[in-house]
C-alpha cells in the first residue's frame, strides 16, 4: 500500500496522473426525469394509441391544466393542515365541555351525601369526597373529549384533501381518456 501512496504522490508532483486515480465529475450526474402530471398524481397512463412519450407529456399537461379550469382545484395547492384542525376542533368541543369537572363534581357531591347518609355516616363528609372524585371524573371525561375531537378534526381535514385531488383526478381521466389513453 505504500509504494502505491508513494507512486501516486510522485506521479502528482510530475504533473502526471496515476492510472487508479478517480476521474473528477465531467458533467452533473443528470437531473432524475420529474414525474409527469399524471405520475405525480399517482395516475397510470397507457398510450392506447401508440402516442409518443411526447405527446402523451404534452397530453398530460394540457388534461391537467382543463383539469384545473374545470375543478377550481389546484392538486399541488391542496395541503391538509391536521394539526390546525385538530386544535379546531379541540377548542370548539374544549368550550362545550366547560363545566364537565363541576357538572361531575356535583353529582359526586350528591351521591356521596346520599351515601354518607345511608351509612350513618357524615354527610357533608361523603358529599366533599363525591365532590373531589366526580370533578375528577368529569376532568377526565372532558379531557378524553377534546381528544377524540382532535383526532376527528385532523381525519375530516385529511379527508376533505383526499376528496379534492380525487376529483381533479377523475377529471384529468376523463380528459387523458377522450384523447384516447388508458388511465389506471
Amino acid at each position: 500500500m505504500r509504494a502505491i501512496l508513494l507512486t501516486a504522490a510522485a506521479a502528482s508532483l510530475l504533473g502526471m496522473r496515476p492510472a487508479f486515480a478517480q476521474q473528477p465529475a465531467s458533467a452533473a450526474p443528470a437531473m432524475a426525469a420529474a414525474p409527469s402530471p399524471a405520475q405525480s398524481l399517482g395516475l397510470i397512463v397507457f398510450p392506447a394509441q401508440n402516442q409518443t412519450k411526447e405527446l402523451q407529456l404534452a397530453d398530460e399537461q394540457a388534461c391537467y391544466a382543463w383539469a384545473n379550469q374545470q375543478t377550481g382545484i389546484d392538486p399541488a395547492k391542496v395541503k391538509a393542515n391536521p394539526d390546525s384542525a385538530a386544535r379546531a376542533a379541540g377548542a370548539k368541543m374544549d368550550s362545550a365541555a366547560t363545566g364537565a369537572a363541576v357538572g361531575g363534581a356535583a353529582r359526586g357531591a350528591a351521591g356521596g351525601a346520599a351515601i354518607g347518609a345511608i351509612t350513618g355516616g357524615d354527610a357533608a363528609e361523603g358529599a366533599a369526597v363525591g365532590a373531589a372524585v366526580g370533578a375528577v371524573r368529569g376532568r377526565r371525561a372532558k379531557k378524553a373529549a377534546v381528544a377524540q375531537a382532535e383526532q376527528q378534526g385532523a381525519a375530516q381535514a385529511e379527508a376533505q384533501a383526499a376528496q379534492l385531488i380525487d376529483t381533479f383526478k377523475k377529471a384529468m381521466t376523463v380528459c387523458l381518456q377522450g384523447k384516447g389513453y388508458t388511465v389506471g
